[in-house]
This record gives structure tokens, C-alpha cells and sequence, in this order.
């Protein structure tokens, strides 16, 4: 008999309470964010763009949300290794495109697991992964 790994994924509820929180740390900062979510997959599970927020920034968000899915790690953490003459230079144009810089955080549960990310994009990158993490807050407060 062979086993199948079983994986958790973010639920529906846990998405929405991410889009909310970053969505309120992007209204106390006066920010006009793009805010998605994907699941284990790294398909998109929830996304929001708040009145006024850059289209430009919709496609950023949902990248920087697969970039930290499909690699675990921050998005931000990557941009040492893509810079000219390092191991992952032009990294970014693999998987239909990545963002290698701050605003998407994978969502983890308390072993550990990732079961989805967060993207943000709208401000300075900065700006992107204070809302990020304010997404992330309120999973591990939901998960917990």
C-alpha cells in the first residue's frame, strides 16, 4: 500500500482574517494597499484591493504571495541570492513570474507547516511588509 501525504491548507475564514488585518494596519498607516492570499498550491485563496490602490500593484501582490508560497520563505529574504553574479540571479522570471523583494510572508502553522502566504503591494516595500505582517499576526492569533 503506498501512503499519500496529506497536506493542511488556509481555509477560507483564516484568509478573509488575514485580508482584514492588513487591511486595517494599511488604514492606520493611511496606505492604499493590494492584499492576496494563496493556498498551499500557491493558487489564490482571497484577494482584496482597497479604494484607490494601484492596479499595478494587484499582479506584485499575488506574486509576492507564490514567491513566498512556492519557496517558504519570505519574499524579501530572496533578494540577496537574485542579484548579478549570485546563485538565483534572474530567478524572478521562472514560474510565471516572482517577486524577489519584502511583501509576501508564508502562513504557518504552529508546527511549522506552511499552509498558504500573504502578498502585499501598494507602498514602499517597507510599508508592504508592516501590512504583510499584521496578516500574519492575526493567522497565528486565529491558528492558535
Amino acid at each position: 500500500m503506498t501512503s499519500v501525504a496529506i497536506r493542511s491548507d488556509v481555509t477560507m475564514d483564516q484568509a478573509q482574517m488575514v485580508l482584514e488585518a492588513s487591511v486595517r494596519k494599511a488604514r492606520e498607516l493611511n496606505l492604499l494597499m493590494n492584499i492576496a492570499v494563496v493556498d498551499v498550491g500557491g493558487n489564490l485563496k482571497s484577494f482584496t484591493r482597497m479604494d484607490g490602490a494601484w492596479l499595478g500593484s494587484i499582479d506584485i501582490a499575488i506574486k509576492k504571495a507564490r514567491t513566498a508560497r512556492l519557496f517558504d520563505m519570505a519574499s524579501g529574504e530572496l533578494s540577496p541570492l537574485v542579484q548579478p553574479g549570485q546563485p538565483l540571479y534572474h530567478i524572478e522570471f521562472s514560474n510565471q513570474g516572482l517577486i524577489t523583494f519584502p511583501g509576501g510572508i508564508p502562513l504557518k502553522d504552529g508546527n511549522g507547516q506552511v499552509l498558504g502566504a500573504v502578498g502585499v503591494s501598494g507602498s514602499t516595500v517597507d510599508n508592504d511588509q508592516l501590512v504583510a505582517e499584521a496578516g500574519v499576526s492575526a493567522f497565528h492569533a486565529m491558528a492558535a
